[in-house]
């Protein structure tokens, strides 16, 4: 299986429920994958080429290519190696659909991180 780099942020509570949800299921089926949390590293997100708010408002994945994925294209990244979700991960990357999903994650995103920044996670 390949190993990733995944870049969150656990000063979002949604973001961390979401990733602790997504790190135990892949750890049941024994993928190993890197969890790098930018709000207890900020400098982390110079492995990768970005900014701090780029990864505040949005999740990062780098595969074993050193391709980065972001936002939508990240989490289906994310689902294409987990048992039972592989199927929604070509789903959310299937060409038609794949712009739909990006903006209605980048929306999401939006409001998720004006909603941290208004309650002073950073």
């Amino acid at each position: 299986m390949a190993k990733l780099e995944i870049y969150y942020n656990s000063a979002c509570p949604v973001c961390d429920a979401g990733i602790n949800a997504e790190r135990a299921r892949l750890t049941a089926q024994g993928m190993e994958a890197d969890w790098k949390d930018i709000a207890a590293d900020n400098n982390l997100v110079c492995e990768i080429g970005a900014d701090l708010d780029t990864v505040r408002h949005s999740l990062h994945v780098r595969d074993e290519t050193g391709a980065v994925f972001v936002g939508a294209d990240a989490v289906a990244r994310l689902m294409l190696e987990t048992r039972g979700q592989r199927w929604l991960g070509r789903f959310m990357m299937w060409t038609p659909l794949r712009p739909f999903m990006r903006w209605l994650y980048d929306r999401f995103a939006d409001r998720l991180y004006a909603w941290n920044r208004k309650h002073g996670r950073w």
